[in-house]
């Protein structure tokens, strides 16, 4: 129900410059390190958050599922280190923008401070959306040459649309149809699509990137 009331914003980050760049492969580079570093930061957030829905899990059935997401976004982490090492970003030095800031404050307030249902509702998009994106640029086809064709193929992996369900179901279980569960769940969207403005932002001088 959440995804559908939302589907303007799923529509609006498939649309996107950043997303269609990474599709097709002409993604300026340095949007594409750009968002390399800042999305590093937003998963060690992310991981963060998933720890605090662990702990205030009530059930037994909670506190596994969050465990497997949790070792599911290392996994991820890595991933990114590996992209770091391959497009020559130095994580360690990455500064956070106004765009991720946004979005790890706003994560890792509602993990405190709300509970367990709240929480999934604030990070249920983003597991959603990119598995969306990644399956959608898959059917879309991408050539050989490519440099960004490992991204489509994490988000479009089966795995990693498993996590989604996952969490999904989480959703499901903990959250209760109410207002701030849908603004939770809104807000994260338009964080999303800010996340890639911002991406694209930085490096959108029409450049195509080196293959």
């Amino acid at each position: 129900m959440l995804r559908r009331e939302n589907a303007d914003l799923f529509g609006a980050a498939l649309a996107h410059p950043f997303v269609r760049g990474v599709g097709d492969g002409t993604l300026d580079r340095a949007s594409f390190e750009y968002y390399v570093a800042q999305d590093a930061f937003f998963l060690e957030a992310f991981v963060r958050a998933y720890a605090l829905a662990l702990a205030h899990s009530p059930d037994r059935e909670g506190l596994s599922s969050f465990a497997s997401l949790v070792s599911g976004v290392m996994e991820e982490l890595e991933l990114h280190a590996g992209y770091a090492k391959k497009w020559n970003v130095d994580l360690s030095e990455t500064t956070p923008g106004n765009a991720t800031l946004a979005y790890t404050d706003f994560l890792l307030a509602t993990a405190s401070r709300s509970g367990v249902g709240e929480t999934c509702a604030a990070m249920t998009p983003c597991m959603r959306l990119y598995a969306f994106l990644g399956q959608s640029l898959e059917k879309e086809g991408a050539s050989e040459n490519n440099p960004y064709s490992e991204w489509i193929e994490t988000y479009s992996d089966p795995g990693f649309e498993e996590l989604s369900e996952t969490l999904e179901t989480l959703l499901d279980r903990y959250a209760e149809d109410s207002p701030t569960v849908r603004r939770a769940y809104r807000r994260a969207m338009e964080l999303e699509v800010g996340f890639f403005e911002a991406a694209y932002d930085e490096g959108s001088n029409g450049q195509t990137p080196d293959p």
